[in-house]
């Protein structure tokens, strides 16, 4: 999960954990963090406004993941390396740039379909 999936919630008003249970079975899925996503949820939750609060609650979030330590420390390409090594099914994001790396090292992106659903984006 990357930073903005995780903070959907706020700005877009999305039970990103209920949209999952429905589409993947969270019963079924291990849900996973970059440490880098942690950091960029941490230093944008230190600021003021929507992003801040946002940024906070996908914070909480992230805790019902568990956290992995990649190379990078800039959370796109945190992402992109685990795509890389074959390490995740799955990203979840509604970053286009980043949907377009992680499909074209195919693996399959789950983003946002219309108002407050999500969908899965095959490679």
């Amino acid at each position: 999960m990357d930073t903005n999936a995780l903070m959907m919630p706020v700005e877009l008003d999305i039970r990103v954990f209920d949209e999952l249970d429905r589409l993947l079975g969270l019963s079924q899925i291990d849900l996973i963090t970059p440490q880098a996503v942690h950091d960029e949820l941490t230093a944008l939750a230190d600021g003021s406004g929507t992003d801040a609060v946002a940024a906070s609650v996908g914070s909480d979030l992230a805790g019902r993941c568990r956290t992995v330590i990649t190379d990078a420390s800039y959370a796109d390409d945190a992402i992109v390396e685990l795509a890389e090594a074959g390490d995740i099914d799955y990203v979840v994001t509604n970053d286009a740039p980043l949907r377009d790396r992680v499909l074209s090292r195919n693996v399959r992106v789950i983003g946002l379909r219309g108002e407050n659903t999500l969908k899965i984006t095959e490679p």
